[in-house]
């Protein structure tokens, strides 16, 4: 088991969850009082996702989440490179790009 420190408080890393879990997939949910967040792992051409991991959050706790990943991606694409999100195509913009169309 890890232990390191973290802004004053000691924290335990069972190996087990050091090793982390794969997701490309996350399902968020919430109700008045709570976020749910699953993360699962979706294989092409497989209409079934596994959920690896449940996280539920206080709403309060969502929106640090929100701040902390947001103020993480600032600084990873200051130093790194900017992260580019591919728009999915959609099936008329395949049509138009294919040209005109002669009669059959």
């Amino acid at each position: 088991m890890a232990e390191f420190q973290k802004q004053g408080i000691d924290i335990d890393l069972r190996e087990d969850i050091a090793e982390g879990n794969y997701s490309n997939l996350a399902i968020i949910s919430h109700s008045t009082s709570e976020f749910i967040i699953d993360f699962a792992t979706i294989l092409p051409g497989v209409n079934k996702a596994k959920v690896k991991s449940r996280i539920i959050l206080t709403p309060e706790h969502a929106k640090r989440l929100l701040y902390s990943l947001q103020e993480n991606i600032t600084r990873y694409e200051s130093d790194i490179a900017k992260i580019e999100i591919p728009q999915p195509q959609r099936a008329e913009d395949a049509i138009l790009k294919m040209g005109p169309m002669g009669k059959a």
